[in-house]
């Protein structure tokens, strides 16, 4: 139903409660037990077991896991078990991980039940906000949260803040009045308090319409808990996934054809064909990833950012715009007294944030005796209402009541005007609160022999009931060169993004009635703004600088947010603004054509925000989305990735979000944009080790086919290259340092462009030709012999590898060649497993390896550099034609 359209009696006898008591004890019991809890749905949080499962859900791993499942079957349990452990352990560290930020995501959750003030059987009581149900009569004052959706039925001076819902900051009035007007959004509708939202002044009494799910709160939370996309890591490695195994399937049928044409045995070319599957998997990718991301989050944890899924940071680094919302990102959510006109002056107010202190300034010189700054700072604290006062803990300043007032009220304390000194002299003794269609607040007090009565509003409303002005501390008739000239002055404020609060006073005998405000004497405009987060504009350079640009979107008027976006740095000389109305009247396709253009959205409507990010996703833009309110959780959801504030978002969307910067700090963004670069580069250098030892070793075995030779490599001796030595390196490699120059490198959706590609190949026949080379030179000594000089250079040529590798560009010969410890180390580990293979008599047996001598050695090691060689000639040639080479995206 519309409870707007409907008087209060109307809505008390639909829903069978009283306006006076409420329900009784009874009859809300029972509605109590009929409807269920007044709570929001939740979905089931994941097991630790279905966690760890989660982690399996990749054709890769299902490949590896039937490849382990047919060795088994071969006889070959220690192959079978290394690969078994290698995808287990990976699970389990990336269910570690998952499940410790889920952890934490919870812990950011009150720890205490929220409650609510109802009126039941005639008598108040407070009861735990889950039991509020519908036809409550909710007792509602100054700090309270609304436990659930409700028609106001009485009203003092009662303003909520709804920014959780619309987005602006500021109290909305709310009264007892019946609105006729069709399908009002949350905005419109002035009679109506929702669940979620907060009390900043007045109290009053609401009935209780919709609770739990049903609540506008309720139907956001709900959407919510429909399956999520796929973040685009996931998209990528699942597309990478596919082309490897349909290269698998065309590569094994080819091969056991061609073996057996060859003369090889069915069960030979089985075991081989299963061990060449094996190679061509990536197998050491999931633990890869795991690493590489894992890594990435405990560093983004530092930060102050958590994130809930490890995929999000790098996914975020793919980002191509990020969509920041003004309030809480861009702003700090702190109203300030910026200027002030008084007495035919412009006075700017310096100072941050809500901290009471400051100085008033005219070209540099200090106006802080000027007498009608002095009257407009008395007159800003005795017209305000709002307390702000420093949190010890924190550090921070905390609001009681509309941020509007709180801005005036730390102007008066700023200018020596605080109100503990002015009630000293001044005695409230009446008000004529805010009214939506009257657009000012007057509040009198006793002053002396007099009564100075205070007057604050809409600067057309003060202007029109004023006949004098207040010039150098003296009043004189009010003309119109002096309107004009105010009205000049409000213009100008207005394109600054100014929220603007004329003011007034007047003196009046005590014998007057208290009840008007006219032949007001006109004080000037304060000229109010939501603060710039002092390290907004900082930040902005830093994304840009990354490649990434950001685009802000807004509830504010078109003028307010242009000139916001514009101290930001976000809008540019060329940029254009985009409002709503115009949004609802271009198409999709429309909208894609101008989002190049595009830098503000402003007077949007969350209906207007899912619509740009879907234009985004169809121009093909990864784009991320930061939001903290109610209005922002379906953004945040249909984004590539959605992006919280901790500190003033709100639950739902916490939920909601991919990463939750529990700073509150647009920093946190640009640094996990960076994190994520850095995890892209070593995903692609850990794939491109992988793919190129791959290859290396899936050429030796086809180049031995094609030419009748015997096979230079057994299958447990390919697993063993693969599941030992590969994975210890390309996990070194996963840890490795920023390389700056690589930002401006386009990324393809498969991690390989071109270049990588002519690496890829140029490895893989060098280790062909290498590995065919000593097998034949040896082949005199023997088979066995041959097989282990063939199979300790392939592991020399990936120790090699892995040095090539770590650098894009350079040579492995610069001043970080020692900078990822993890890789050498990895490189000792290796070295020491391939004595063991070679001499212990063991593994000898298990590998069909025999003992080398320090000749073979030098030999293998002299060899195993021609591929150091080829990639530096490779690099060079890259490095001295980087202005005509530029990636190309397959």
């Amino acid at each position: 139903m519309r409870w707007y359209q409907f008087s209060k009696t109307q809505i008390a006898a639909e829903l069978g409660t009283s306006l006076d008591t409420g329900l009784t004890r009874e009859e809300a019991q029972a509605r109590f037990l009929k409807n269920g809890p007044n709570t929001l749905p939740e979905s089931e949080p994941e097991s630790w077991l279905e966690i760890f499962f989660s982690q399996f859900r990749s054709p890769l791993i299902y490949i590896l896991l039937f490849c382990a499942a047919v060795v088994y079957w071969l006889g070959e349990v220690a192959d079978a078990s290394i690969i078994v452990v290698v995808v287990f352990s990976n699970a389990l560290i990336g269910a570690i991980q998952e499940g410790k930020s889920n952890r934490v995501l919870r812990s950011l959750k009150k720890l205490t039940q929220a409650e609510a003030e109802v009126l039941r059987g005639g008598a108040e009581q407070i009861i735990p906000e889950s039991e509020v149900v519908v036809g409550d009569l909710l007792v509602l004052s100054e700090g309270q949260k609304i436990a659930a959706d409700c028609r106001v039925v009485s009203a003092y001076n009662l303003t909520l803040d709804e920014s959780a819902f619309t987005g602006e900051t500021g109290g909305v009035f709310k009264r007892d009045q019946v609105f006729s007007e069709n399908a009002l959004p949350v905005s419109g509708q002035r009679n109506m308090a929702f669940k979620g939202t907060n009390i900043l002044t007045g109290n009053g009494r609401a009935l209780v319409v919709a609770t739990g799910i049903n609540t506008e709160l309720g139907k956001i939370s709900k959407s919510l808990l429909e399956p999520e996309e796929e973040i685009p890591l996931q998209k990528n490695i699942r597309l990478l996934s596919s082309v490897i195994i349909y290269a698998i399937i065309f590569i094994s049928a080819g091969l056991f054809g061609l073996g057996l044409l060859a003369g090889k045995s069915f069960r030979e070319m089985f075991s081989l064909v299963v061990s060449l599957a094996v190679s061509i998997i990536p197998e050491g990718l999931p633990l890869v990833l795991t690493v590489i991301l894992a890594s990435g989050v405990w560093r983004m944890s530092k930060r102050n950012a958590l994130v809930k899924k490890l995929q999000a940071v790098e996914a975020l680094g793919q980002a191509k715009v990020i969509a920041v919302d003004k309030t809480g990102t861009i702003t700090r959510n702190e109203m300030l007294v910026r200027q002030v006109y008084a007495g035919d002056r412009i006075i700017s107010i310096t100072g941050d944030g809500y901290k009471p202190e400051g100085r008033a300034l005219v070209g540099g010189a200090d106006e802080l005796h000027n007498p009608d700054l002095k009257l407009a700072a008395l007159i800003a604290g005795l017209a305000s209402k709002a307390t702000v006062q420093l949190d010890e803990k924190t550090g921070n300043y905390k609001v009681a009541g509309d941020p509007t007032e709180a801005a005036m009220a730390v102007l008066a304390e700023k200018l020596s005007q605080a109100r503990d000194a002015q009630q000293k002299n001044y005695r409230e003794v009446g008000e004529i609160p805010f009214d939506y269609k009257n657009k000012y607040r007057a509040v009198f007090y006793e002053h002396e022999d007099k009564v100075f009565c205070t007057v604050s509003g809409a600067p057309e409303v003060i202007l029109k009931h004023s006949d004098h002005i207040l010039e150098n501390g003296k009043i004189k008739p009010l003309t119109e060169t002096e309107k004009k000239r105010a009205e000049t002055v409000l213009e100008e404020f207005s394109t600054k993004a100014f929220r603007v609060v004329a003011f007034g006073f007047k003196y009046q005998p005590k014998t007057h009635p208290l009840d008007n405000i006219k032949e007001l004497v006109f004080g000037g405009f304060y000229g109010i703004e939501d603060t710039l987060r002092p390290e907004a504009k900082h930040s902005v350079a830093k994304a840009e600088k990354e490649g990434v640009r950001i685009v802000m979107i807004t509830g504010d008027l078109k003028a307010t947010a242009k000139a916001i976006a514009k101290e930001a740095g976000i809008f540019k000389e060329g940029d254009i603004v985009v409002t709503g109305s115009e949004l609802a009247e271009m198409g999709e396709d429309a909208l894609a054509e101008k989002l190049g253009q595009v830098s503000v959205f402003a007077r949007v409507t969350p209906e207007d925000k899912l619509k740009i990010i879907k234009a985004y996703k169809k121009a093909g833009i990864i784009i991320a989305m930061t939001g903290d309110g109610v209005n922002d959780a379906p953004s945040l959801v249909a984004a590539d990735l959605g992006v919280a504030m901790g500190r003033i978002g709100t639950e739902v969307a916490k939920e909601a979000a991919d990463i939750v910067l529990l700073d509150d700090n647009l920093d946190s963004i640009v640094a996990a944009i960076k994190e994520g670069r850095v995890m892209y580069e070593n995903i692609k250098k850990s794939l491109q080790f992988l793919f190129s030892t791959s290859m290396g070793e899936l050429f030796v075995i086809v180049a031995a086919l094609v030419f009748m030779l015997p096979i230079p490599l057994t299958a447990v001796q390919i697993l063993w290259m693969n599941l030992i030595t590969d994975s210890l390196i390309a996990a070194a490699l996963a840890l490795e340092k920023e390389e700056p120059e690589n930002h401006h490198l386009a990324r393809s959706k498969y991690f390989l462009d071109r270049d990588t590609l002519i690496h890829i190949v140029m490895v893989a026949m060098i280790m062909t030709l290498g590995g065919l080379y000593v097998f034949h030179l040896y082949l005199p000594l023997g088979p066995t012999k041959a097989m282990t000089m063939a199979l300790t250079l392939l592991c020399i040529y990936q120790w090699y590898n892995g040095l090539n590798c770590r650098f894009t560009q350079k040579s492995i010969l610069n001043r970080r060649i020692f900078s990822n410890g993890y890789l050498w180390l990895s490189i000792a580990v290796n070295l020491a497993l391939q004595f063991l293979a070679v001499y212990n008599p063991f593994m000898q047996k298990v590998l069909k390896t025999t003992a080398l001598n320090w000749q073979d050695w030098v030999i293998a090691a002299g060899l195993g550099l021609s591929i150091v060689i080829a990639d530096e000639i490779r690099k060079f040639w890259l490095r001295t034609h980087a202005a005509a080479l530029r990636k190309k995206i397959i």
